[in-house]
């Protein structure tokens, strides 16, 4: 067995026993038993309390029965040897030994005896010297925390935390038994978040037919579950809070129901092949608007998307912004289904990462502030693949009747020459420097110097050591930039990029 790996669900005996070996074995069997047809999917902890009542309880106390807790206590005394009978009955069924101890003695001694597991209890999670003895048997710690301060879990918490020991809280409520009013099963949800890297469970005291709790704490994340556990004779009856085995079998199955519903924290489910089936046969394919030769890059403008899709089609999942699609060795008709096996498929979004990185790189070492929330166009007129010698890239900060934008040339990086009609803008140099060409004059621009580009002149820049400069103009319209190629002006190729904190973080 390796401890941890499943859910572990542990069989609190406490005093159940009744001071008897033979019925405590009983106990364990018939619970064994109960457990024994999850066994496939969750491990399974019996636990035991030592308490020292030698020295445990005040020598002026050691005889009253006036005392409930006392009485119970002496009534239901153990030795060692009696104990060690019990844990090697729940050795026998396969199951882990767990055990809490209330004093400096009992915490040595579970070590020394070799239990698997030590519990810290609620009304001990902050009995220091305890916690000190409990930290020096090494063993993986289990601590429920009912009824303490945040304060004081806080503190609990780094105390084990820089032991270094294995270390689980247990959300618990001390009412015994617990009303739905007062479960706090949020409380697992609070200590996951708070708690990062450290085991979450649940040590449950409700009526044993209330199986609700379970199921909240299994989706809410908990990893260990807690009952207390007995088996009611003619001569015992059990508590208000202590599961039969019958109940221990419900408790379990509305557990492993809620698994199963819940399904992975491990990372995105995988889905069912006919849950991929079924959405495929929705989804839309991709068609021919016109004749396409064998080669042809595919626009927008080529193809259009309806439904039904043929099985093997191209559909529209595949035509995101960084997909590039090209005809394979097929032509395809005007609407025809554009087929899998006959289009080659470029994902560039990880160029369009790096590329992004390399302008946030140099944006770094400018010291310009970019404000949180702007879009970056990556403008790469020969595609990405040669976007470090043609492009730039623009940051939009402001565009109203006045638009600013931080614009970033690559070191080596120039821009081709285009116009605006309804834009004028003034390029102003932040970092690095830059050659700017306005209908045909040639300047070099330096930090702290402008340039002014007035409507309809054509030009363009370039920088040979890199540059970050402002663009400050009027409005911008995403249809007023000409590009001359061939002979004709044509709108540039762009890709735009959401900057997120996530994203900034990132690069």
């Amino acid at each position: 067995m390796a401890l941890f790996d499943k859910p572990l669900f542990t069989f609190e005996m406490a005093n159940n026993h009744q001071g008897s070996t033979e019925h405590g074995k009983r106990i364990i069997r018939e619970i064994a038993k109960a457990a024994e047809p999850y066994a496939d999917i969750f491990d399974f902890a019996f636990k035991f309390q030592y308490r020292n009542l030698d020295t445990f309880i005040h020598p002026a106390f050691r005889e009253r029965t006036d005392i409930k807790n006392i009485k119970r206590f002496q009534d239901t005394r153990l030795s060692q040897e009696q104990f060690l009978e019990l844990k090697e009955e729940v050795e026998k069924h396969g199951m882990y030994t767990m055990c809490t101890p209330f004093d400096e003695i009992s915490a040595a001694r579970i070590k020394e005896q070799g239990y698997d597991i030590i519990k810290i209890a609620s009304c001990s999670f902050t009995d220091w010297p305890l916690l000190e003895a409990v930290a020096e048997t090494g063993l993986p710690v289990i601590a429920s925390g009912a009824g303490s301060m945040l304060e004081d879990v806080d503190r609990v918490v780094a105390f084990f935390r820089n032991r270094k020991l294995s270390f689980s809280l247990m959300h618990c409520v001390a009412q015994y038994p617990t009303a739905d009013r007062y479960q706090e099963m949020n409380q697992i949800t609070f200590y996951k978040q708070r708690y990062p890297g450290v085991r979450i469970g649940f040590s449950t005291h409700e009526s044993p037919d209330n199986t609700e709790p379970v199921k909240i704490a299994v989706a809410k994340g908990a990893e260990i579950f807690e009952k207390h556990v007995g088996v009611p004779t003619d001569t015992v009856a059990l508590n208000g809070y202590s599961a039969c085995p019958e109940q221990v079998s419900a408790w379990l199955e509305a557990a492993k129901r809620t698994f199963i519903l819940c399904g992975t924290t491990a990372g995105r489910y995988l889905p069912a092949e006919k849950e991929i089936a079924d959405l495929q046969a929705l989804r839309r394919g991709v068609f021919a608007k016109h004749d396409l030769e064998p080669g042809h890059v595919l626009t927008r403008e080529d193809c259009y998307l309806a439904f039904p899709c043929q099985e093997g089609q191209l559909l529209a999942n595949s035509l995101s912004k960084y997909a590039s699609v090209t005809v394979g060795s097929r032509a395809v008709g005007k609407d025809e289904p554009l087929m899998l096996d006959n289009a080659g498929i470029t994902d560039c979004r990880e160029q369009v990462l790096s590329a992004v990185k390399k302008v946030f790189d140099l944006i770094e070492k400018s010291g310009v502030v970019i404000p949180e929330g702007s879009c970056c166009d990556i403008s790469h007129h020969y595609g990405l693949e040669h976007f470090e010698e043609t492009g730039v890239a623009m940051i939009e900060c402001v565009n109203r009747e006045y638009c600013k934008k931080v614009l970033i040339e690559l070191p080596g990086q120039s821009h081709p020459a285009h116009y605006h009609v309804q834009k004028e803008e003034t390029f102003l140099v932040l970092y690095g420097s830059l050659d700017v060409v306005c209908d045909g004059q040639k300047r070099h621009v330096s930090r702290g110097e402008t340039v002014v580009v007035e409507r309809g002149v054509n030009h363009s820049f370039s920088s040979e050591e890199g540059c970050v400069f402002e663009e400050i103009s009027t409005t911008h319209y995403g249809n007023d930039s000409f590009y001359e190629k061939a002979g004709e002006f044509v709108n540039p190729r762009k890709t735009k990029v959401y900057l997120t904190k996530e994203l900034l973080n990132k690069l």
